[in-house]
Formats: C-alpha cells, sequence, structure tokens
C-alpha cells in the first residue's frame, strides 16, 4: 500500500507541487474529508507513522538518558532502568569491537564479524525492548522529553524530514484519484500559462535590451506598451485561474453538503437505532439488577449463616480447647505421679525379686539339708540295723560253741 501511494505522477515539479499545496490550503479547509482519515487503511498507516515519530523522538532521548542514568532511575523504575543498563553495556561492548584493530587471520576477522552481527541484533533487540517499555508508560515519556533537553541537530531534521512526509502521506491518502487528476490537470495548465507568460517577458526584457542601444524612445513605448498588454493579459489569465478555482471549489463544497446531508440522515437512523437498543437494554439491565440484588442478598444471607457456624464452632472450638489444656495439664500432673510410682515399682519389683531369689535359694538349701539329713537318717539306721543284727548273729554263735564243749565233755 506504501509503495503504491508513494508512486506521485512525476509531472510536477518542486516549486510547483508548492504552489498546487498553497492553492488547495481554501478547498482543504471547506472540504470535510480532509479534516480526518476516511477508511480503514488511512488510519492504519497514519498511526503507523505517528508511531515511528514517538519512537524516533524517544530513540533520540536514549543518549542524554543514558548520559545521566543515576538522575533519571527514580523516574523510569527498576525495570527501564535494568534494560538501559544492559544496552548501555553493549554498546560498551560494540565499540570496543570497532575500536579494536582489524585481524589479519581470516579466522579471527570471521568470528570479529560473526560477533559484530550477534551484538547488533542484540542491540536492536535491546533498543526495541526500552521503546516498547518507555511508550508503555505516556506520563515517563512526558518527563523525559522535559527533563532531556534538546535534541540534536541531525536527529530533529530527520524527525522534521519525517513529520512532513507523514503530512504529505496524509495528503496523498486523502486525496480521491479522481479530484486529484483533476487537481494535476488544473496545474498543469496554471504552469503551462506561468510558462509561457515567463517566456514572454523574458524574451520582452530581451528584446528591450536589445532596442535600447538602437531605437530607444520608439521601442521603449512599444515595449512599454506590449509589457502594459502582458501585465493585462496575465492579470486577465489570473483572474480567470481565479473563477475556474472559486468555481472548482464552489462545486466540492455542494458535493461536501450533500455528503454532510446523507451523512446526517445516517446519524438519525443510527440515532432511532440506538435509542430503540437503548429502551431493549434498558429491560434487561433491570432484570439483571434484580437477578444481582437477589443473588447479594443470597450471599449476604449465606455470609450471615456462615458468620455465625462460625462463631458458634469457634465458641465451642475454644471450650473444647479449654478442656484440653486442662486435661493436659492433669495429664502432666499424672505423668509425673506415674513416673514417681513406676520408679517405686521399679523398686518394690527389685527388692521382691531379691526376696525371691533369697527365699529360693533358701529353700534350694532346705532341701539338700533335707534330702541330707534324710540319707544321713538312713545310714544310720542301716548302720543301727546293721549293727544289730551282727550283735545277735554273734550271740548265737556264741551259744552253739558252749553246747558243743559240753557234749564233748559228757
Amino acid at each position: 500500500l506504501l509503495v503504491n501511494l508513494l508512486c506521485i505522477p512525476p509531472i510536477m515539479g518542486i516549486a510547483t507541487a508548492k504552489k498546487a499545496v498553497t492553492a488547495l490550503d481554501a478547498t482543504k479547509m471547506l472540504d470535510p474529508r480532509w479534516l480526518k482519515p476516511d477508511s480503514i487503511e488511512t488510519e492504519w498507516v497514519i498511526s503507523v507513522l505517528d508511531e515511528t515519530i514517538a519512537k524516533l523522538e524517544m530513540s533520540c532521548l536514549v543518549p542524554p538518558i543514558l548520559a545521566s542514568l543515576d538522575r533519571f532511575s527514580a523516574l523510569l523504575g527498576p525495570e527501564i532502568t535494568k534494560n538501559l543498563t544492559e544496552h548501555q553495556k553493549l554498546a560498551s561492548k560494540m565499540e570496543h569491537l570497532l575500536a579494536s584493530p582489524e585481524e589479519e587471520d581470516a579466522v579471527r576477522a570471521e568470528e570479529r564479524r560473526v560477533s559484530l552481527c550477534l551484538l547488533e541484533q542484540q542491540l536492536k533487540s535491546s533498543v526495541r525492548n526500552i521503546l516498547r517499555l518507555l511508550l508503555a508508560n505516556p506520563s515517563i515519556c512526558k518527563a523525559l522529553k522535559c527533563e532531556a533537553g534538546t535534541r540534536e541537530p541531525p536527529a530533529e531534521a530527520f524527525i522534521k524530514a519525517f513529520r512532513e512526509f507523514r503530512n504529505f502521506m496524509l495528503e496523498r491518502l486523502l486525496t480521491n484519484p479522481t479530484k486529484e487528476e483533476e487537481m494535476v490537470r488544473f496545474m498543469e495548465d496554471v504552469s503551462l500559462r506561468i510558462k509561457k507568460n515567463t517566456e514572454t517577458v523574458t524574451a520582452s526584457r530581451a528584446e528591450l535590451l536589445a532596442a535600447i542601444c538602437s531605437e530607444k524612445d520608439n521601442m521603449i513605448k512599444g515595449l512599454k506598451k506590449s509589457m502594459q498588454d502582458l501585465a493585462e493579459n496575465c492579470k486577465t489569465d489570473i483572474l480567470q485561474v481565479k473563477w475556474e478555482g472559486e468555481k472548482q471549489q464552489k462545486e466540492e463544497l455542494q458535493a461536501s453538503r450533500a455528503k454532510c446531508a446523507s451523512l446526517q440522515q445516517d446519524i438519525q437512523q443510527l440515532r432511532a437505532q440506538l435509542k430503540k437498543l437503548v429502551l431493549q437494554h434498558r429491560a434487561s439491565e433491570l432484570a439483571l439488577r434484580k437477578r444481582k440484588c437477589r443473588a447479594e442478598t443470597e450471599i449476604l444471607n449465606w455470609v450471615q449463616k456462615y458468620d455465625a457456624d462460625m462463631a458458634e464452632k469457634q465458641a465451642e472450638y475454644e471450650e473444647v480447647h479449654a478442656a484440653y489444656t486442662k486435661e493436659k495439664a492433669e495429664l502432666s500432673v499424672l505423668m509425673e505421679k506415674h513416673a514417681l510410682l513406676l520408679q517405686e515399682y521399679s523398686q518394690i519389683e527389685e527388692e521382691r525379686r531379691i526376696r525371691q531369689e533369697k527365699k529360693k535359694k533358701a529353700l534350694e538349701e532346705l532341701a539338700t539339708m533335707t534330702l541330707a539329713a534324710t540319707r544321713i537318717q538312713a545310714f544310720w539306721r542301716g548302720y543301727l540295723i546293721r549293727s544289730t543284727f551282727k550283735s545277735k548273729k554273734k550271740k548265737k554263735g556264741k551259744g552253739k560253741g558252749k553246747g558243743k564243749d559240753t557234749k564233748a565233755k559228757k
């Protein structure tokens, strides 16, 4: 679209174009289509150009901001300050690489070229990020424009030329092709007439200078008369041009008035549609408001019920917590008593175990002594019985010997 729009017909020169612009000023003021863009594409193109101008203005402020970054850090904020610091580091690296002498080695020269390309891409990305962050905060941009000072003359000239280009593009976009062709033809006719008049004046002056030498008085009179005729002809041409311009202006004014009338009718129709839609939307809004009111009432009731339940639960919790604290204190006292009783029980059990061991040992000794006494008594009884039997045997033996002796004697 921009390429097609920039294809300006090379018929008019620069001076002619300037004259055409001045001649069209009155027409533009009366034609409403010159007041604002009449298509979405035109608005897009103009918005892109305006955004580019804003970015150019902010990019020209980056060097003075970097020179006084400590002074602007409080205004910019941490994120923009961080991006500006990184951009300053990248710029320092780029300056260092550009200041370093060129390497004769092909490998090092290629590495240097690759590093420069990477740094260039990083610098472009850094500038885009900085502009995005600055343009997202219009207040910061306005404050920076006030505090950063004037821009450098080359940058100011470039921005001024870009603004002129934007205005020229707006004029080109807002000009109807048919009107543009008529205007071009009209300006061609005017330029041709001016050219002819200029040539005539030049020729007359040359004839006047040539005639001064030979026929001063007569030639001067004739030339003066021709110049007067030429001036009258020029005035006639100028009046004709003005009349044609006024005629064209009236035609365009009538067209604009007709267009305004049609637009006024469209506005009335749209207002009627708007009124109808407002009435419909008011009814739906009233229903939605009632629904919202019911919902808010229900929510309020639920919140109150929730608060009451929570207060009841909180009171119950506090009671349970108080009982728990009391029982915990009693439990700690009982645990202390239990520890003491457990210690005493352990001592009693130990004493009982010692007594049982002593008792068991005494019973074992008693059983051993009883067994020994039983065995001793049995042995003693056996001994007594054996000794009794032996004494009886001896007595029987003695009685038998005495009987045999008596029988022998007899």
